[in-house]
């Protein structure tokens, strides 16, 4: 199993999880890809035991070297420390 994490500041409006709702502030987010492709991309508070779900970001991808560039799209997208 192929996984990659990293940290971001959640946006106004914070981030959509599946389990709490959303979630704002310092955030850490872990995007995985299983041996039959399935993607799963979590979000956790910085420094915290528990992941949730990232609400509409699960996935396949027939390539394993896709997780990497998929993973660096997504902190691009939602790490919005400025606002």
């Amino acid at each position: 199993m192929a996984e990659y994490s990293s940290p971001l500041v959640a946006g106004p409006g914070g981030l959509m999880t599946d389990e709490v709702g959303v979630i704002t502030g310092e955030l850490e987010l872990r995007s995985t890809r299983d041996d039959s492709g399935a993607v799963t991309v979590s979000v956790r508070y910085a420094g915290a035991d528990e992941w949730y779900g990232l609400t509409g970001a699960s996935t396949a991808l027939a390539d394993p070297a896709d997780l990497e560039p998929l993973h660096e799209l997504l902190v691009a997208v939602l790490n919005r420390p400025e606002g």
